[in-house]
């Protein structure tokens, strides 16, 4: 990028520059904006001039605090939709920021790069706060002493492979109420509770890209009921393809019987109880110096 060449250009007092923004949602759709009054193109991205996007100055720190500032915008069938929102696909999405010379665009400079964290919407419009990269450092990291596994299954950490046969469906969707309750067929093939604490994604239809983590996995009359923690912010419809994963409910005992996967185990299932000082042998257990659980 031509950033010495913008920096030659401002300083020359007489300056045709705009802002552009690109927001790439984590399902992989990717919106270009800016407020200049034409179009502009770069990086394989078409930044639209028709949508009314604004974005407030940037308040920048040299310190961990959050760059703060925030992007408004009028809510249009070909922009940012208001469904959209409500459905989540812009939650946390990635949101670089430049500042370029509209007459040259290869003369421009990257001003902001971080994520979209709250949104708000109303009266046609919404506005969202854009959080910087050092948001991260604000978050709390480092391994936790405890007997339960401190992966999710399939990361880095676990190494499952959540595509092998056997742990996951593929189907259509039967019938669902209350954005939370799927109703699915009979899927002889998988053992009641198979997926509980697995996750559901809706692939197709209106709801799609949308998911979230399996509550209760369980059998009425014959056909299977998968329940999520929350309702989905957006509408399945019956025939909708969805993908429900196997779940891991994180012990020790589950890593071995039902993934085989205990040399990834995280947790440490030998910990001791919190008033382990305070137990005697006793008879009734086992004394070859193992464990006591």
């Amino acid at each position: 990028m031509g950033t010495q060449e913008l920096h030659t250009h401002l300083a020359s007092g007489l300056t045709s520059v705009a802002r552009a923004w690109a927001v790439t949602r984590k399902d992989g759709v990717q919106l270009g904006f800016t407020d200049h009054d034409r179009d502009l193109a770069f990086d394989g991205i078409t930044f639209r001039a028709d949508t009314g996007m604004s974005a407030r100055a940037l308040q920048q720190t040299t310190g961990l605090s959050v760059d703060n500032t925030e992007a408004l915008g009028a809510l249009t069938d070909s922009a940012i939709k208001e469904e959209d929102i409500a459905a989540g696909r812009y939650d946390g999405a990635e949101v670089v920021s430049w500042l370029v010379n509209w007459r040259d665009v290869s003369e421009r400079r990257i001003l902001f790069r971080g994520s979209i964290g709250e949104m708000r919407r109303g009266s046609g419009a919404f506005q969202a706060e854009l959080r910087g990269l050092s948001e991260a450092l604000n978050q709390p990291m480092g391994r936790v002493y405890q007997r339960a596994c401190t992966s999710v299954l399939g990361d880095g950490g676990c190494g499952f492979d959540s595509n092998a046969v056997g742990f996951y469906y593929l189907g259509p969707l039967v019938e669902i109420s209350e954005r939370r309750v799927f109703r699915l067929g009979a899927l002889t093939d998988y053992p009641e509770g198979w997926f509980q604490w697995g996750r559901l994604t809706i692939n197709t239809g209106d709801a799609q890209g949308l998911s979230s983590m399996i509550k209760r996995d369980y059998v009425v009359d014959g056909e299977r009921r998968i329940e999520i923690w929350e309702p989905l912010r957006a509408d399945p419809q019956a025939g909708d393809m969805i993908r429900i994963e196997a779940g891991c409910d994180k012990r020790f005992e589950t890593c071995k019987a039902k993934f085989g996967n205990v040399l990834n185990f995280r947790g440490f299932p030998d910990l001791p109880d919190e008033d382990w000082i305070s137990l005697s042998p006793t008879s009734s257990k086992n004394k070859t110096g193992g464990s006591r659980r």
